[in-house]
């Protein structure tokens, strides 16, 4: 990798971090200059402007969970299998970048042009995951109740792991994901 690619992927790591502990709105170009211990103008010559750090930020997550999904649904595995494997996903990209995940969950609506886009690709993953819920109460091996609400019970624990994954010395996202599917899923098989 070129250094010019290292650095602005520098720039956007401390950036994911200073969101999540100021929030997108608080943090200044200033700001996370002075957290990489560079003048402002200089961060100007690897980023345009914040905007397309929380882009890239957004985007790239978004874009994994999607890619995730669509290997997931087409598997010829059983509903709980695939969500299972949903579970592990979350885990996964959650434990690699639980800053990104925060800016996933809490600055997604500060994207400009890319806010149409990701919201198509987050409705796109839960209707996915809401088909696969679906095909398993068909299948038997899902509670007969309403499918968005089980999607919605499961994706707000998975969606808020970046809280509590940032706290823990040592995770094993394997055994995290096996605990994660025995509550969340476990608890919804017959």
């Amino acid at each position: 990798m070129n250094t010019e690619g290292t650095r602005r992927d520098e720039i956007i790591n401390t950036a994911t971090k200073l969101f999540k502990e100021k929030g997108y709105s608080a943090v200044t170009m200033r700001d996370l200059a002075t957290a990489m211990g560079m003048k402002a103008a200089s961060l100007y010559n690897h980023i345009n402007s914040k905007q397309e750090i929380l882009k890239a930020i957004i985007i790239s997550l978004a874009e994994e969970f999607t890619q995730g999904m669509d290997v997931i649904k087409k598997l010829d595995e059983k509903a709980i299998e695939k969500l299972k494997m949903i579970v592990a996903l979350h885990v996964d990209i959650t434990t690699r970048n639980p800053y990104g995940m925060a800016s996933l969950n809490n600055d997604w609506m500060h994207l400009e042009e890319q806010l149409v886009y990701y919201l198509k690709l987050r409705e796109s993953y839960e209707q996915d995951f809401v088909e696969i819920i679906k095909n398993g109460i068909a299948s038997n091996e899902v509670v007969n109740k309403n499918p968005e609400v089980i999607m919605f019970s499961i994706l707000s624990t998975l969606r808020s792991l970046y809280l509590w994954i940032p706290k823990k010395e040592e995770i094993d996202s394997k055994v995290l994901a096996e605990n994660l599917s025995d509550l969340l899923i476990n608890g919804i098989n017959k």
